[in-house]
């Protein structure tokens, strides 16, 4: 179901991926589109994110997520399924005529995953550049900025701001605060239970976080279980978070549903959390 963005607001938050690693035909791997005053600010490039956004363009009208015009993205980690479309995002609005180069922010070790993308390409470009197409010699380039906590990206639509979450074994993961003019939006990324989510709330219109099923997994084994424990937040535990964040709308995705319906998961988070709270499906729009 599409639940759509108040028509006074600017700022509408798109799920252009809502799943998990799991081959999901009718979840895409997690992305997210923040769309302020006509320009989209990604956050997480999971596999077919260039198709996802064209598809939001079309299905619900956005079209800040015209392919030539997704130039910015926020990455929380490095985990495959965060960033396996990240390709995708840089040379496919290349070869569709995006001119200016991917402004992409993240934690340590970004460059390197950018250059080596450039590098495993070289070929690829070079026949685009110099070959019968004449692509252009920018588009497909990718200013990389590592960032910490804090302030990270500020223009006339948004401010940003970083701030570190627990996810398992990462050096460093992070969950984003977009402040536009009309509405904050705050997104967890990967994390296990911390209370930076709530610390970055301000009274937040929109709180978009990850969550797991924790009721399949008693006869788990000890590694799997210290796994889910380390790296992801389960719905009581989301409840708790949420209930000191009290967002204006609580949005689950990248949801680890274990075997079981969407509504279970739903169910348990509404035991733990009174306030609003929906589960998010791809092209969604809040």
């Amino acid at each position: 179901m599409l639940l759509a963005a108040n028509g006074a607001n600017q700022t509408k938050v798109v799920l252009l991926g809502t799943g998990t690693p799991n081959a999901d035909p009718e979840r895409s791997v997690p992305a997210v589109a923040v769309v302020v005053n006509g320009t989209a600010y990604l956050v997480d490039c999971g596999p077919g994110v260039v198709r996802r956004a064209v598809a939001a363009e079309q299905k619900n009208g956005i079209p800040a997520l015209n392919v030539t015009e997704l130039q910015k993205v926020f990455i929380t980690h490095l985990h495959s399924d965060h960033t396996l479309g990240l390709p995708d995002l840089v040379f496919t609005p290349w070869v569709l005529g995006r001119i200016a180069p991917l402004e992409a922010y993240g934690p340590r070790g970004l460059k390197d995953m950018t250059d080596n993308i450039e590098r495993a390409w070289t070929k690829d470009i070079d026949i685009r550049i110099h070959g019968l197409e004449q692509g252009n010699t920018t588009g497909y380039k990718v200013q990389a900025h590592e960032v910490e906590p804090g302030v990270i990206y500020k223009d006339a639509n948004v401010t940003v701001t970083a701030f570190e979450v627990k996810h398992g074994s990462w050096d460093q993961a992070f969950g984003y605060k977009f402040q536009t003019p009309d509405r904050i939006i705050v997104i967890s990324g990967d994390t296990a239970p911390t209370d930076a989510v709530a610390k970055a709330r301000d009274s937040c219109d929109v709180l978009l976080h990850e969550v797991y099923n924790s009721r399949p997994l008693s006869d788990k084994t000890q590694p799997t279980l210290r796994y889910f424990q380390a790296f992801h937040t389960t719905a009581q535990e989301l409840g708790t978070i949420a209930t000191a964040a009290h967002p204006k709308l609580l949005v689950l995705y990248h949801q680890i549903f274990e075997g079981l319906p969407e509504h279970d998961l739903l169910d348990q988070v509404k035991q733990a959390y009174k306030g609003n709270v929906a589960s998010g499906r791809d092209l969604d729009v809040y």
